[in-house]
């Protein structure tokens, strides 16, 4: 995190000298400190998320694929001649147990095109679908499965 908070000290500087560099050095581990003193933060979680941090990055990626994905599917409906979307709300429960990975899934579940998370309750989702072909495979999706990965892991 260190390292973080002096990159990002020298980016907003937009020049590097001595003077930038100590001062950066210093008030990075100011910060750091004071991180770790007062905002629960600790080197340990920071070790845990940096191990997170692929897989963080690989659901990025495929949460990319699905939007596109579902983009087209709800281009191919609304473009289709006679066809009309037959629209529902679906109801089901996920085993994962962190809030933080319940409201993730939740807002992947919205960024989707064709599917709105209407209601979380614990694990008790209520998902509008814009087709009944949305509806199927959301409660045992790739997100959920990876979001457990990701849990096992903390």
């Amino acid at each position: 995190m260190v390292l973080l908070f002096f990159a990002l000290w020298l980016i907003f500087n937009g020049r590097v000298t001595v003077e930038i560099v100590v001062l950066g050095i210093i008030l990075s581990c100011v910060i750091y400190l004071f991180g770790v003193k007062f905002m629960d933060f600790s080197p340990k979680k920071e070790l845990r998320y940096l191990r997170l941090m692929p897989r963080a990055i690989r659901y990025l990626v495929i949460l990319l694929w699905e939007i596109l994905k579902a983009n087209f599917a709800v281009i191919r409906i609304i473009l289709t001649p006679g066809r009309e979307p037959s629209p529902l709300l679906c109801h089901f429960r996920v085993p994962l147990k962190t809030e933080s990975a319940r409201m993730i899934l939740a807002n992947s579940i919205t960024l989707t095109p064709g599917t709105i998370t209407v209601q979380m309750d614990g694990d008790e989702y209520v998902v509008h679908c814009l087709d009944k072909s949305f509806r199927e495979g959301i409660e045992d999706s790739v997100f959920v499965h990876m979001l457990m990965e990701m849990e096992a892991m903390v």
